[in-house]
């Protein structure tokens, strides 16, 4: 198996949203953007799936010493190598993978966020970070496209919370910020009993309120020059919005079940964002 069949093999089976967006690029940006996917499911995997945390954090120290040999051309791991593949054709910063690898380290050590500005950090570190490689494997010509990226990275996060309210209870995780926990009058107790309560809908309510926001302002700073760069991210969009929009008609009853659209809807709002965007391309030409 090649470095980049594991690495599509990796995106493939985790049933992301994220993969049905991916198969629009031309080969070296898909090959680049699955290296990168992969990436972030390998360190994320180390947090989530591996119970003990010493063995968590070893793991992550591990891929962070793997980061560095794969800039210095080095890499053993596949994933590693795939990356290094994709070095040689887009400018990838290294600091930015080690910034990832700091957002999965707090998963470690930060069950709880007193605030919003809190949640931020960690928000910017494990998907605005994310948004901004990905902005440099699609490419752009306009630096705009970067705060674009930024900002529709924390609305991708920001529906994963409200979506993973129950997943993340059960692993003992309260991503909800326990200020406005505390305004709303949602207790942590409740969230960890996984109470479906008037209260929870009117808080995650509110958080949605915020992610769309997010969104509105990620697609007014994206410049109309590279829309058609960033297609792969407005596809990630559309699918991601879609998900939050159905979780508000569902009444936010997340702890009750988890909203996601099945693989047929996800390739026909992949398929129709492309088709618009590609029109909206070629009328502007």
């Amino acid at each position: 198996m090649t470095p980049q069949q594991y690495c599509r093999d990796k995106a493939a089976k985790s049933g992301s949203s994220f993969y049905y967006s991916f198969l629009f690029l031309p080969t070296k940006k898909r090959n680049a953007i699955m290296a990168l996917y992969a990436f972030c499911r390998e360190v994320d995997d180390a947090v989530d799936e591996i119970s003990d945390p010493l063995v968590a954090a070893q793991t992550l120290a591990w891929w962070r010493q793997e980061v560095a040999n794969t800039f210095l051309g080095q890499a053993t791991h596949p994933v590693g190598k795939a990356l290094a593949e994709t070095l040689q054709d887009f400018d990838l910063h290294e600091e930015y993978f080690h910034e990832i690898i700091d957002g999965m380290e707090m998963d470690l050590t930060e069950h709880r966020y007193p605030a919003y500005k809190n949640l931020a950090l960690y928000c910017h570190r494990v998907a605005s970070v994310v948004g901004l490689l990905s902005a440099q494997i699609f490419g752009f010509s306009d630096r705009s496209t970067l705060k674009f990226a930024e900002k529709l990275g924390l609305a991708f996060q920001l529906t994963n919370i409200i979506r993973d309210v129950r997943e993340d209870a059960e692993r003992g995780r309260i991503y909800l910020p326990m200020e406005e926990m505390q305004q709303f009058g949602v207790s942590e107790q409740s969230i960890l009993d996984l109470e479906q309560t008037e209260a929870l809908t009117k808080l995650l309510e509110f958080q949605t309120q915020r992610a769309e926001q997010f969104y509105q302002e990620a697609m007014q700073l994206l410049p109309p020059q590279d829309r058609y760069h960033q297609c792969t991210a407005l596809i990630m969009a559309e699918i991601y919005r879609t998900t939050l929009q159905e979780i508000a008609i569902d009444n936010f009853q997340v702890m009750k079940q988890r909203v996601s659209l099945t693989p047929i809807r996800k390739l026909w709002l992949a398929w129709c964002t492309y088709r618009r965007e590609k029109k909206l391309a070629k009328s502007q030409n």
